[in-house]
């Protein structure tokens, strides 16, 4: 249960004299920087060195430090770090812009951890930037992208350098798959190359026989990179864990290892994730799968929204007039429809046939978090009828109806993919040090997670960006696929 803090709590980097506080300073006066946004999309003006030194006065805190809430507190940033947070008379600043926050509650920025970055041959590069502000504008501020692509380096160090306004971002390497890995020894090539040229981890799909996977992992190994995905057949999960998956994607794989021995799995008959042999599955094989994701510190990525949206009874005619389409090309919207007609029209997915499946999969996803295994929060964005961004508030509502609480949701979505990817403590938290990556709302989500649906502003690469930019951001999005 979240507790609300009332006593004096000032954490900082540094003592000294009060702020010098300008008072009913005005929008226009705060605006560091006005959003010169068109169908070009973020441009040279961007450019920053996150020079940005700000003071916001009258927030009540979610540092995600611990489950409490720090009331009427003030939060000094400076060069895209927080350097204090403590109430307004403590803090240390002088002849800094601030800011009133009017007892908005602030938190650190959301994390998607399982999207894909769209390629520029598809649409083109700016509906890249298009997908970024999309993330950005429900507050999703790092996202670790899950299908590679060389363009994605280069957006990833634009973000770096100020350069594009976006989300910070993780990139996988291209895919590592039966038809992409000829050979155990083309695989280990493949881990060199994609660790030569600058990708973050190495995404695995489905099709590896196991000397191509046990390639592949012990040539990451080596090279000391992440890797982790879906569950190949053959591999199968205690192998994946055991051969140092960071992550299973989609909690893969658990339903195949809770099957009885000796189960053959015909594909031309076991439906999409084999989901119509959930009605053999052995619950009580859960707890040595379990241990051993403990044991090997394995992390899940539950993708639970797109299975519910891409499996689940709501039809693909009223997913496609869901207002979020609006700000996709109507090309891709309408492949997402098609491909989910197509399997309604063909019985795949009957009720009798998903409903199982779909409680399988809340289940296992409770138990696996009551059981300590740590989640990474990921929607699977852009994907069937998942939104960049939107989708991640769809994930939340899906966690929560498992019965995760609202505050180890947060948690999912900010402390636990800094601690995934090493470096806790140094984002998905706010305290002195951290990076200033922060979203304010107008109530406390760990009450209420719809208020994180609709940012009031946000802080990103040094720049503090309200809620009227933002939306400025998705209509121009909307107005552009409107006119196509």
């Amino acid at each position: 249960m979240w507790q609300k803090q009332k006593i004096h709590h000032r954490i900082g980097l540094q003592k000294g004299k009060a702020e010098l506080k300008f008072p009913n300073l005005t929008h226009q006066a705060m605006r560091p920087i006005k959003i010169l946004f068109s169908l070009l999309f973020l441009s040279c003006s961007f450019v920053s060195v996150f020079a940005q030194e700000l003071v916001i006065n009258h927030l009540n805190v979610i540092t995600m430090l611990d489950d409490k809430v720090l009331e009427d507190h003030s939060i000094y940033v400076k060069d895209g770090v927080i350097m204090e947070i403590a109430p307004e008379n403590e803090i240390s600043a002088v002849g800094v812009r601030t800011l009133d926050g009017r007892g908005m509650y602030i938190f650190p920025g959301l994390a998607e951890f399982h999207g894909h970055l769209p390629n520029p041959e598809q649409y083109g590069p700016e509906f890249q930037e298009e997908v970024m502000m999309l993330y950005l504008a429900n507050g999703v501020l790092r996202i670790r992208s899950m299908l590679g692509h060389e363009s994605h380096l280069a957006l990833r160090d634009r973000v770096m350098k100020g350069e594009l306004l976006g989300p910070r971002t993780f990139v996988s390497g291209p895919s590592f798959n039966g038809n992409t890995v000829a050979d155990p020894e083309a695989g280990r090539a493949m881990v060199r190359a994609q660790k030569a040229a600058g990708y973050d981890h190495l995404k695995l799909h489905p099709g590896l026989d196991t000397p191509k996977f046990l390639a592949i992992a012990d040539e990451a190994k080596k090279q000391g990179i992440f890797y982790g995905g879906h569950v190949s057949l053959d591999v199968g999960l205690v192998t994946s864990v055991t051969r140092g998956y960071r992550s299973v994607e989609h909690i893969d794989g658990f339903l195949e290892a809770m099957l009885p021995d000796g189960t053959v799995i015909d594909p031309t008959v076991s439906g999409p994730f084999n989901m119509n042999l959930v009605g053999q599955v052995d619950k009580s094989r859960l707890a040595g799968l379990i241990q051993l994701c403990l044991e090997n510190k394995t992390w899940m990525a539950p993708t639970m929204t797109l299975f519910e949206r891409y499996f689940g009874y709501q039809p693909a005619y009223e997913l496609r007039q869901q207002p979020e389409m609006l700000y996709l090309p109507g090309l891709l919207v309408t492949q997402w429809f098609n491909t989910k007609s197509k399997m309604e029209a063909d019985g795949v997915l009957a009720e009798a046939k998903v409903k199982p499946y779909l409680e399988f999969r809340q289940w296992l996803f409770l138990e696996l978090h009551k059981a300590g295994v740590s989640m990474i929060m990921s929607s699977d964005s852009p994907q069937v009828f998942n939104v960049p961004g939107f989708s991640i508030h769809r994930e939340i509502e899906s966690m929560s109806k498992a019965g995760m609480s609202n505050y180890e949701i947060l948690k999912t979505g900010t402390v636990n993919p800094a601690k995934y990817m090493g470096q806790e403590g140094q984002w998905g938290v706010l305290k002195p040090g951290a990076a200033a990556e922060f979203v304010l709302v107008q109530k406390n989500p760990l009450e209420d997670l719809t208020t994180m649906q609709k940012p009031q502003a946000i802080m990103i690469q040094g720049k503090f960006i309200q809620r009227d930019e933002l939306q400025l951001e998705l209509n121009l999005i909307r107005q552009k696929y409107l006119r196509q």
